[in-house]
């Protein structure tokens, strides 16, 4: 098994740290955070992001993992986790035990994909995106960098969703239809076009919002 990181000590956090414990590949040692929000699911507050440089030299640790939900913005996560890659840690992919990520898919450095998650063939998804509990890509879909599916989201198959984009939680996407980047699409809303423009679209079929 090999010693990992979790970075972050919220909710999210919370839901990998239980991902981790499952998983035979890894060993998660702890969470760092602004906040010490005590034990995570038994998992020790290690303190600050300044707290990494020790840890690679006094445990030879290697690996982190991304345990940041929301932080306002997917930008804002965007912009701690190129503060942690300063330290020199690997941010492997990681998957839930109980996902299912089928042949000849690719997934980017740092992404994860959580329980019940079902990914199809022929889909790529970027580097640090979220792939939350119980969403479905289906065949051939190209998600971008640094995106957020939150829980039950579906995407039909053939979507390509641009970097930074979020998808709120149930919220459906049809067959074949690009999405720009920098686009939030609201919770429970069905995307029945093309979105060629950022910002955030809600409702059924998904409106720009004025």
């Amino acid at each position: 098994m090999n010693d990992i990181l979790i970075i972050g000590g919220g909710g999210h956090a919370k839901v990998l740290a239980s991902l981790l414990k499952k998983h035979e590949a890894w060993n998660p040692i702890g969470y760092t955070d602004l906040d010490d929000y005590g034990t995570l699911l038994s998992l020790p507050y290690l303190g600050t992001d300044n707290i990494i440089s020790s840890l690679i030299s006094d445990k030879a640790l290697k690996y982190a993992a991304i345990g940041i939900g929301m932080v306002g913005s997917t930008v804002n996560r965007a912009s701690i986790i190129k503060n942690v890659q300063a330290s020199g840690l690997s941010f492997p992919a990681v998957y839930s035990s109980y996902s299912i990520v089928n042949e000849e898919v690719k997934v980017g450095d740092g992404s994860i994909i959580m329980d019940g998650a079902i990914i199809q063939p022929g889909t790529r998804i970027g580097s640090y995106s979220i792939i939350n509990t119980g969403a479905i890509v289906d065949h051939d879909c190209i998600i971008g960098d640094h995106v957020h599916l939150a829980p039950g989201v579906t995407l039909s198959g053939e979507v390509e969703l641009g970097d930074y984009s979020l998808v709120g939680t149930g919220a459906s996407i049809l067959q074949g239809l690009k999405i720009q980047d920098h686009v939030i699409i609201g919770g429970g809303a069905t995307v029945v076009s093309h979105l060629g423009s950022s910002g955030t679209y809600m409702g059924v079929p998904a409106k720009l919002k004025a």
